[in-house]
Parts: C-alpha cells; sequence; structure tokens
C-alpha cells in the first residue's frame, strides 16, 4: 500500500504562480542524503476499492482552482494529500464512511465510562441489564409462588399491569368480595363468583394475576346451574369450606392486596471510585442512557444546532429554557462523577430524574466519615443548594462532572485538634478497589 502511494505522489505536479506570471516549476531543494531505514515490511496490494478511493481524491486535487497562490507550504500540501489518500482508502477496505474514519484516527476510539444501565431484582438480588429486568422479574417472581401463592399473584397484579387507573378499579372490587364474605359468612352467595359476571369480566379477569389470586385464597372452578340458563350451566369460583375457618386470614389477605406495590428492579449505581485523571470530564455512554437510540439523539443534537444558530437572535431567554428542558427529557438515566479535593473520582448511575439530594446521600456513603460537611459544585462552579431538584432541572443529564468542597470552618476544627487523619476521606473497601479511567 505504501509503494502504492508513493507511485501516486511522484505522478503529482505542484506549481504557484503570481498575478501575470506564467506557470512555471518552482525550484526544487537539494536533495538530502536519504537516510537508511530498515525494510518495510510485505504488505498486500490495494484493493479496487482502495485504488477507486485514491483515483477520486486525485481528481478533486486537479479540479482545484490553481490560479491563486496557495497559503501554505509544499511539504503542508503534501501532507494533507498523504493523509487524505490513506484516510479514503483504508475507510473503503473497512467499509466506514470516510468522515467517520477520519475522526477515529483524530480522535480515538474512547471506552464505554460505563457497559450499560443494570438494575437490582428485589427478590432474588441478581443483577441485569435493563433490557433483561422485567424477564427477571417474571422469573423471581414465579419462582415465588412455590413460596407464597397470594403474594406471588399479588405482585403479578400490582407490577404487570401498566395501566394503574384499571389496577385500582380492579383490587377494590376484588378485596369487596372478600370484605362480603368476611362480613357475611353465612351467607352462601357472597362465597360464589359467576365468571361471566360483567363487572367481574371488565375490572378483573382482564387482570394478570387476577385469576391466580383467587385460586391462592381458597376459591375453586365449578359449574354450577344458574336457573333460566339452561341445563348446562355456567362457571363460578366457589370459596372451599375449610377457608370459612380461616376468615382472619382472608381479611389479611385482603388488606395486603390493598397495601401492595408494584414490585420494581432498583437502579444498580455501579459505585466507581478512579485515580486522579485529566479525563474526568470525558463521557462515553451507552445507548441504555438515552430514550431515543444514540445515532438519533446525535441528528437531532446537530439539527437543534443550525437552527439555533438562525434563530438565535429571535429566541427570548424563557424560549431558549423552554427547550433546554424539552431536550433534558430526551434522558432516561444519567452519570454523574464527583471529583474529591484530593483527585479521587467517585462515579455513579442515576434517573435523570432523580433529585440531587439522592447524589448528597450517595457521597456519603462513600465517606469513611459520613457526618462530615460538603457542598458539591457544577459545571462552572455552580453550588448545587437546592436538594429538591431534578438532575436534569440542574442540566446535569446525560452526564456531568461535579466538583466537592469541604466546609472550611470544620476542616479547621479538624486540623487545630492536631489528631491523626487518614490518607483519603474515603471508605478503605472502595480505595481497594480503585480503577483507572479508560
Amino acid at each position: 500500500m505504501r509503494k502504492f502511494f508513493q507511485e501516486i505522489k511522484a505522478d503529482l505536479k505542484f506549481k504557484t504562480a503570481g498575478p501575470g506570471q506564467k506557470l512555471s516549476e518552482p525550484s526544487r531543494p537539494p536533495r538530502e542524503k536519504p537516510r537508511a531505514e530498515p525494510a518495510p515490511k510485505p504488505r498486500q496490494a490495494p484493493t479496487d476499492e482502495a485504488q477507486m478511493a485514491a483515483a477520486a481524491a486525485l481528481a478533486r486535487l486537479e479540479l482545484k482552482p490553481k490560479g491563486k497562490a496557495p497559503s501554505c507550504s509544499q511539504e503542508s500540501i503534501k501532507n494533507q494529500v498523504r493523509r487524505e489518500l490513506m484516510a479514503e482508502a483504508a475507510a473503503s477496505e473497512k467499509g466506514l464512511p470516510e468522515e467517520e474514519k477520519v475522526r477515529e484516527q483524530e480522535e480515538g476510539a474512547a471506552a464505554p465510562s460505563v457497559s450499560g444501565v443494570y438494575f437490582i431484582c428485589p427478590l432474588t438480588g441478581a443483577v441485569v441489564r435493563k433490557d433483561q429486568k422485567e424477564k427477571q422479574l417474571r422469573e423471581a417472581i414465579q419462582a415465588y409462588f412455590s413460596v407464597d401463592p397470594v403474594a406471588a399473584s399479588i405482585m403479578e397484579i400490582h407490577t404487570f399491569n401498566r395501566d394503574r387507573e384499571k389496577v385500582r378499579v380492579g383490587v377494590e372490587t376484588m378485596a369487596k368480595y372478600l370484605d362480603n364474605i368476611y362480613l357475611h359468612p353465612e351467607e352462601e352467595k357472597y362465597r360464589k363468583i359467576k365468571l361471566q359476571n360483567k363487572v367481574f369480566q371488565e375490572r378483573i379477569s382482564c387482570l394478570e394475576g387476577a385469576h391466580k389470586f383467587f385460586q391462592a385464597v381458597g376459591f375453586e372452578t365449578k359449574t354450577l346451574p344458574v336457573p333460566g340458563q339452561g341445563k348446562e350451566g355456567q362457571g363460578f369460583y366457589v370459596l372451599k369450606e375449610e377457608v370459612l375457618a380461616r376468615l382472619e386470614d382472608l381479611k389479611d389477605r385482603k388488606e395486603q392486596l390493598l397495601s401492595s406495590e408494584p414490585l420494581r428492579a432498583r437502579l444498580d449505581r455501579q459505585p466507581r471510585l478512579f485515580q486522579p485523571s485529566p479525563a474526568a470530564a470525558r463521557f462515553e455512554l451507552p445507548d441504555d442512557f438515552y430514550n431515543l437510540s444514540a445515532d438519533e439523539i446525535r441528528r437531532e443534537q446537530r439539527l437543534r444546532t443550525e437552527a439555533v444558530e438562525k434563530a438565535s437572535m429571535l429566541r427570548t431567554r424563557a424560549m431558549r429554557e423552554k427547550e433546554e428542558q424539552r431536550e433534558m427529557r430526551k434522558y432516561n438515566y444519567t452519570l454523574l462523577r464527583v471529583r474529591f479535593p484530593d483527585g479521587y473520582i467517585l462515579q455513579g448511575t442515576f434517573y435523570a430524574r432523580e433529585a440531587v439530594s439522592v447524589l448528597y446521600s450517595f457521597v456519603r456513603e462513600a465517606l469513611r466519615d459520613d457526618w462530615l460537611p460538603f457542598e458539591l459544585l457544577g459545571p462552572g462552579g455552580l453550588k448545587l443548594t437546592d436538594e429538591n431538584l431534578a438532575f436534569n432541572e440542574c442540566g446535569l443529564v446525560p452526564s456531568a462532572l461535579l466538583s466537592l468542597s469541604w466546609d472550611a470552618a470544620v476542616m479547621a476544627d479538624i486540623e487545630a485538634a492536631g489528631e491523626e487523619q487518614p490518607s483519603s476521606p474515603l471508605r478503605p473497601e472502595l480505595l481497594a478497589r480503585v480503577q483507572t479511567l479508560p
């Protein structure tokens, strides 16, 4: 490949001319004595795609205007030609767009700050990726049926039915069925529930987990005759006789049904501690952090920047702030880093709509002495004094680097006391796992 490009460069002629002058061959500097170089490694012949890319680059050079004297030296022009040809040829060989290949050469491929967004299953403690959390919850609840089938069915009802209003209405109706049995145990009619009943169908039967709940609390399915409905009969849930001897249990199940909440996987903060690094403000985030894909976000951001540049003189401050808030809602999560005065960097993953107070608690949990007062400073040195604000309201999404500042008066008192202080305020278990930023 190198030999191929050397042959191309040998064919190029660089000419300059001033106004009114004829083009002439510039004087060549005396050749230096060639330095001995190691023999190049054998390379494969350029592919057809690489040759086509090189030819296209040369054609563009020939089309450039030659009447105006160049503003840079011949050597810089040669270097530019060399970079352009090699970038196009290599990009063609790899099947990458030329502009992405050039960017990759200039910036390098940075490793992601985190590999993704992870969650902790509240039943098993298993840590899974975002796209696997519902599957893990279903498997965990299904396994819990062998431990407590009533509790497991209640988890299904509250967790996997997305319409919260339907859940509320359905649960209240189910509780009413149980309440009637508890308050009127002698009334046989309350111990039977017609499955084709309109209210049952519209409010209860449509809920995932509802039928499992009735079976778990002691109902069984029976076909009973209905007056005026022929001899075939219809399906009913009928309470087993032995349950009547445990009516207090039935009451407890009703209260449990009414008071339960959806089972949610807990966001894994993925706390990590890094050595002091000048790369602390550089973030490479995976697609998990966005509502849209990363490519869609980048495209929208580019279009938004162009629109802002065109209309910057016509937009008021309120309009800009409203648009910025709208942009912030595109992020579900945020990756935050807190730099300590000694340079160590604490990193964690948060919901974009969580309050700043959560970050203060996260930092305190990492301290050897969690009573030490401190302040957090956002980008630009702005103090985060209102802990009730959400991260997206503070502009701390999808990532941000913050600084920690100790309370000067307290630190002065500690120093005046003359007590020996640890080398770092961070917990030893964190320091034992300190890493280097990618």
